[in-house]
């Protein structure tokens, strides 16, 4: 009771807020406690503050951190809050008045239980960037080597834990008063909001992001992830190379210092390519500032603490759906819903191949430049929610993460689009994952991995028939275990056949 009772006095706080900015429809469409929007629908309203996302955008900055990283996780939802609103919280930037420089040192010594000054030679008391959950200082360490310190906000974890709280018991309101919105599984989506909090708030987890980002990109001179000071990194401070460089966003100094934006998205554009299909591990935070291009027209990333994950299947079936949607061939983008099981098979494969066809008609042929993936997908997420189709929580990710990458694209270079850049890249990497060579190949690696195991099984039967020799009771137990191994042991023959088949078939494609 006493929970409930603390809960309903937060919603009344925040609902009156929601109501200052004209943003009382994230209660009201959900259907969450009525009594408590009819009561704050009095209170006054600010002027001039846009459409519905970014009054929703305002009001959830004045209500602070955990809200502001709620936004943000809302903006991958275009499904509960519709495209406008999605794209509008995207653009939510979660910039924050700092907290003391003697208050980041504190934390800093407490981490490290050390002096300030045993970890750096000199450390700024003023942050170079203050956001919800941490601000960042310009430091030198005492080897001489200038850094950047991201440290988190001091008492942050119990604000967070006291808010997820709340989300928690909303999402269940909303279920009880909206039984359509299961599909949308929304206590599920707080589930996956704290559990991308909770990586957030140990930065350990963000300096292993950061390493893995920048080992996929060795290779690459294109593209550069700071290296990490994992002597100076623990749970509640993160220690990176200092990086310097241009906004890419800022298309006019950018010419100014000699760098062209068309070269400068081609980077861009390739490094996205590389991340989603590629290495399935992408930069899931996009906007301009995790962004920038130094002296020599490189792109730099920054801010780790949010990032994406596709597996194989995964890349396989956007590269198919894609392929569908560019060809006009919608009986195979509904053919991998299903196969993917992401259209359950109770569905009909035809409306549903109609509903695809109503979305990829309108861009059929028309130029690259002139197609935005981000909205495509979109709209599809719209269509699948007559089909039942549940909530893929990394497709939206990617989803957001494209709408951004469309948004830097055009800032950049206003006529250029970054999908045409990426096509050939998307088109040798489909002949490459899902031609008959691939499929081939993978029929192959699949087989070895059988017969990788082949031997611990025939280790197995082995020693099941030395036991029987040795006089093993035969009861009814024993008879059944020796059965299914002996069925297994014939099963070899078999395998080791299709693999000889296989790798024979392997080699007449390598030869002819």
């Amino acid at each position: 009771m006493r929970r409930a009772l603390r809960n309903i006095r937060r919603l009344l706080h925040i609902a009156w807020i929601l109501a200052r900015y004209d943003a009382l429809f994230l209660l009201e469409e959900a259907r969450i406690a009525p009594f408590v929007t009819f009561i704050v629908a009095v209170a006054p309203k600010r002027r001039r503050l846009g459409r519905p996302g970014q009054r929703l955008a305002k009001a959830l900055q004045v209500l602070g951190p955990s809200f502001i990283k709620f936004g943000q996780a809302l903006a991958t939802r275009p499904d509960l809050l519709g495209e406008e609103v999605a794209r509008d919280l995207s653009e939510l930037q979660d910039k924050l008045p700092p907290f003391r420089g003697r208050d980041a040192r504190a934390i800093v010594e407490a981490e490290f239980g050390r002096p300030l000054d045993e970890l750096y030679r000199d450390f700024s008391d003023t942050p170079v960037a203050a956001a919800a959950i941490a601000q960042v200082h310009f430091a030198v360490t005492t080897e001489g080597e200038p850094v950047a310190v991201k440290i988190l906000r001091p008492g942050i974890e119990r604000a967070f834990a006291r808010d997820l709280e709340l989300f928690y018991w909303l999402a269940a309101l909303a279920e009880r008063a909206m039984p359509t919105w299961r599909r949308l599984k929304p206590r599920e989506a707080i589930q996956t909001f704290a559990d991308t909090v909770a990586l957030e708030m140990d930065l350990r987890f963000e300096a292993a992001a950061a390493s893995e980002l920048r080992e996929n990109f060795a290779d690459d001179t294109d593209y550069h992830v700071p290296a990490v000071d994992w002597q100076r990194t623990s749970r509640r401070v993160l220690t990176l190379e200092r990086v310097a460089g241009l906004r890419i966003d800022e298309r006019e100094a950018l010419i100014a210092a000699g760098h062209d934006p068309s070269e400068i998205l081609a980077k861009s554009a390739g490094a996205f390519f590389h991340q989603v299909f590629r290495d399935g591990f992408f930069h899931a935070d996009f906007h301009p500032g995790n962004l920038m291009v130094d002296a020599k027209g490189d792109i730099v990333a920054v801010d780790f603490g949010i990032m994406g994950r596709l597996d194989r299947e995964t890349r396989r079936y956007l590269a198919e759906m894609l392929l569908g949607f560019l060809t006009g061939d919608y009986e195979r983008v509904a053919k991998v819903h299903f196969e993917a099981g992401y259209v359950p098979r109770t569905k009909s494969k035809a409306l549903f191949t109609q509903a695809v066809r109503s979305i990829g008609e309108p861009i059929f042929g028309r130029p690259m430049a002139e197609i935005s993936i981000a909205q495509l997908l979109g709209q599809l997420f719209q269509v699948t929610e007559t089909f039942a189709m549940e909530t893929q929580p990394h497709l939206l990710l990617l989803q957001k993460t494209m709408l951004m990458a469309e948004g830097l694209s055009r800032k950049l270079s206003p006529e250029e689009n970054m999908w045409e850049l990426c096509q050939p890249m998307i088109e040798r990497w489909v002949r490459e994952n899902l031609g008959p060579e691939a499929r081939l190949r993978e029929a192959v690696r699949d087989s070895l991995e059988v017969a990788r195991r082949i031997p611990s099984v025939v280790a197995r039967t082995e020693r099941a028939l030395e036991a029987l020799e040795g006089g093993v009771k035969l009861d009814a137990e024993t008879t059944k275990a020796l059965s299914g191994r002996r069925s297994r042991l014939v099963g070899v023959h078999v395998v080791l056949g299709l693999i000889a088949l296989l790798l024979a078939a392997l080699l007449a494609v390598q030869l002819y």
